[in-house]
């Protein structure tokens, strides 16, 4: 996925290989923890350290900051430590979301 899309890692690139099971896209904390599952990779505009919180919490395959946003040193550092990569997109979130999607990627999950 991050060879393909062409997404600039910042942290933890040894856990690139982590299972992706589908994709969640959004910026209210509180929507991302209710809605996303296991596996998931998350797109959002956020590059603060809640997020990394989020993605152990929620046991994320990885977050995707878009619009070519950088973590915070921060949020970086803490994401390494807690093995979360972070990746970035040069791409607007709709864009990155559609590629991905056209990767085969998911936003369902199952019921």
């Amino acid at each position: 996925m991050a060879q393909r899309l062409e997404l600039e890692v910042k942290a933890a690139a040894e856990h690139l290989d982590a299972e992706v099971t589908g994709g969640y896209a959004g910026d209210l904390l509180s929507s991302v923890i209710a809605n996303a599952r296991a596996g998931n990779v998350w797109v959002t505009w956020h590059a603060h350290p809640n997020i990394v919180a989020v993605a152990l919490l929620t046991k994320l395959a990885a977050v995707v900051l878009v619009a070519g946003r950088a973590p915070e040193d921060e949020t970086a550092q803490k994401a390494q430590e807690e093995g979360i990569p972070i990746l970035v997109s040069k791409l607007p979130a709709f864009e990155l979301v559609g590629r991905l999607h056209g990767m085969g990627i998911s936003g369902l999950h199952p019921c």
